[in-house]
């Protein structure tokens, strides 16, 4: 294990050590990721000593990162890891040089008023989910152990507490950018941006125009990272600055949810109070988001403040154009389309307004008309809308459009794009309340059903329904 973030200057980082746990036990330790990233063989015992911190590898080098960010709109010049040390990286053979991080190991000099540490049920909360979007084919950082501490933290009550390890390709955020250009230190802003390329967009080192270049490649990546959430109803619920990775992958898995009923304006986050992260609203949030870094990098992209604003904006127009048509060709696929045509946009753009008019359930909408398609049942599909006459036109205006097309190839893009099991917030919740009552099958249980999301499991129909009334989640909870 290595740090060769360790090696910038001091100023980026904070040296610091986990604080020890009294009675750490291990509640899920990802033994698949941990042989893809060449760890040995551990056994449960050293497990939960090392991943609650209290015995760090011997070559770690523990650090906790420095950022700023803007929060909902409003700019926080230093924020900060203020429960996460980073213990190093490994250089892995499959997926490169990898961050392995401490996610609530105790008090960090960035902890403000905090005690550094994480409830047992944000620890669920992400590892279920960041490996459900890994399986999903989402791009995100990975969940290789949860904790249970032994100890308690206070939050609105008692709970349990837990350490999650996460695995990121990198943890520098658009946040790390904006605390050293708010500070116009543009001597370490250069730095960042260097390590930054080296680390992630190696491709791009012999540019003219490294920074905008830099730009322009983390644009693209965000583009296709919102696009792909768009296509499976999640809402990251903050996107915030120092929420938005660099290299490209979901992180930060806070008040995050899947929609049901399907809603473009749904919001789930109890901080979000006016709609800012709402699902509809990502793409312009992203949009948003690259100007922020943009702001960052105009001193670099052209010392003529005019021909830097006017090459930044050439590159946010071919992220709206490269977003819009991202989301459009994802929604397309999930009906069997081909998003070119002018008749299939008009047709997933009518199937959607059909969805928020009758509060269709997003995943079953698409997952079962998969199953009319594979087995020429089209009961599941209508029921959802209650047999309205404007969803069997539309029925059938679809079968039109595809029937030129091999049945075959349309149901395997289908079925490849519309998973039938997701982490529904309702089921998270379910498993949350029993691992706070010391209970982890209902963990383990879930987490096995979303290792394989796009196939039926028998016995496992619970897991692909839409929540009943009394099961609606209408919060999610950041949990820090």
């Amino acid at each position: 294990m290595s740090n060769t973030y360790s090696e910038l200057p001091d100023i980026f980082y904070e040296k610091v050590e986990p604080i020890p746990v009294s009675d750490p036990k291990v509640i899920a330790f990802n033994s698949r990721l941990a042989k893809e990233l060449g760890i040995k063989e551990i056994d449960n015992k050293n497990i939960a000593k090392i991943f609650s911190g209290n015995e760090p590898p011997e070559n770690s080098s523990l650090i906790s990162l420095r950022y700023a960010g803007h929060q909902f709109g409003t700019f926080v010049n230093q924020l900060g890891d203020g429960r996460a040390v980073l213990l190093g990286e490994l250089d892995t053979k499959n997926y490169g040089r990898l961050d392995v991080q401490l996610k609530g190991s105790g008090l960090t000099p960035f902890s403000r008023q905090g005690d550094g540490r994480s409830a047992l049920g944000p620890v669920i909360r992400e590892y279920i989910v960041s490996e459900a979007m890994f399986h999903l084919g989402i791009p995100t950082t990975r969940s290789l152990c949860a904790i249970d501490t032994g100890d308690k933290v206070m939050r609105d009550s008692i709970l349990p507490g837990g350490i999650l390890t996460r695995i990121a390709r990198s943890h520098i955020r658009i946040g790390t950018f904006e605390y050293f250009a708010s500070r116009e230190d543009w001597d370490n802003v250069e730095k960042l941006l260097n390590y930054s390329i080296n680390r992630h967009y190696q491709e791009i080192k012999s540019s003219d125009n490294k920074a905008l270049e830099f730009l322009r490649s983390v644009a693209s990546r965000q583009s296709d990272l919102v696009s792909d959430w768009m296509g499976i109803g999640f809402i990251h619920g903050v996107m915030n600055t120092d929420n938005i990775s660099i290299p490209g992958e979901t992180i930060d898995y806070g008040p995050c949810a899947f929609i049901d009923s399907y809603d473009p304006m749904k919001v789930f986050s109890s901080i979000d109070h006016q709609g800012r992260y709402a699902f509809g609203n990502q793409p312009q949030i992203c949009l948003w988001n690259m100007y922020c870094l943009a702001g960052c990098l105009m001193k670099f992209i052209d010392q003529d403040m005019s021909k830097a604003k006017e090459k930044v904006e050439g590159v946010m127009q071919e992220f709206v154009e490269n977003i819009n048509a991202k989301i459009l060709q994802v929604l397309c696929t999930k009906v069997g389309l081909e998003s070119e045509i002018t008749e299939n946009e008009q047709s997933i753009k009518d199937l959607l307004n059909l969805m928020k008019s009758h509060e269709t359930d997003y995943t079953q909408t698409f997952s079962s008309l998969n199953y009319y398609l594979e087995f020429n049942d089209s009961k599941p599909f209508l029921n959802l809308f209650e047999n309205n006459k404007d969803i069997t036109s539309w029925l059938e205006k679809w079968e039109k459009l595809i029937q030129d097309q091999s049945k075959q190839s349309i149901l395997n893009k289908m079925k490849s794009i519309n998973p039938i099991y997701i982490p529904r917030n309702h089921l998270i919740e379910e498993v949350i309340e029993s691992a706070n009552e010391g209970d982890f099958s209902l963990f383990h249980q879930l987490n096995k059903v979303l290792e394989t999301p796009f196939s039926f499991q028998e016995d496992s129909e619970n897991y692909s329904l839409a929540p009943k009334e009394n099961q609606i989640v209408k919060q999610t909870f950041c949990g820090t």
